[in-house]
């Protein structure tokens, strides 16, 4: 069995400006339009295991053939998974690639139980997302949620966008969000 038995469905990469990021994805690679972009807060966060102040992100999604791609401007100063990646010359940076686990529990469990600690857990939509610390084994982190119907609702939307409109560098309020 494998250290990490999990199905990747998403990377996802750390930028200095949100839009300047997905107007450099949007020209090296023709990927668009991108989904999200507004500010959000993640509640009820533990860094390494202690409580934290909640932790502040704009983001968005994109999708790429099979792939979604996350593009994350971190706007909270406090620690947590995102600051603990970032780089001191301000490039983006791969942060993490994302799994969705049938059991959310037992596949967190199952990858500290490898090696590999919970560096930031949160919550979200009433259920607990964490980044595990994988960058020793892969060079990034491991996203791990539970497979929530907002997250799939998500993930449908940027694959809908980017068949209605390929290569749009828009950025787009989410509409599963609300």
């Amino acid at each position: 069995m494998s250290l990490l038995p999990v199905t990747l469905v998403q990377t996802a990469y750390l930028v200095p400006n949100l839009e300047e990021g997905c107007a450099a994805l949007n020209r090296a690679f023709g990927w668009g339009p991108f989904l999200g972009g507004t500010e959000g807060v993640l509640t009820d966060h533990t860094y390494r295991g202690q409580p934290a102040d909640p932790i502040r992100i704009r983001g968005v999604f994109v999708q790429t053939g099979d792939l979604n791609v996350e593009v994350i401007e971190v706007v909270s100063q406090g620690p947590c998974a995102f600051n603990e990646s970032l780089r001191a010359d301000g490039q983006p940076v791969l942060h993490h690639c994302a799994t969705f686990a049938a059991d959310y529990e037992a596949t967190r469990d199952h990858l500290v139980a490898q090696g590999y600690p919970v560096v930031s857990e949160f919550g979200f939509a009433g259920r607990r997302i964490c980044y595990v610390d994988t960058r020793s084994l892969i060079g990034f982190m491991t996203e791990v949620y539970p497979d929530l119907p907002i997250i799939r609702a998500m993930y449908a939307e940027a694959r809908e966008a980017a068949a209605a409109r390929p290569g749009d560098a828009a950025i787009i309020p989410w509409q599963a969000m609300g």
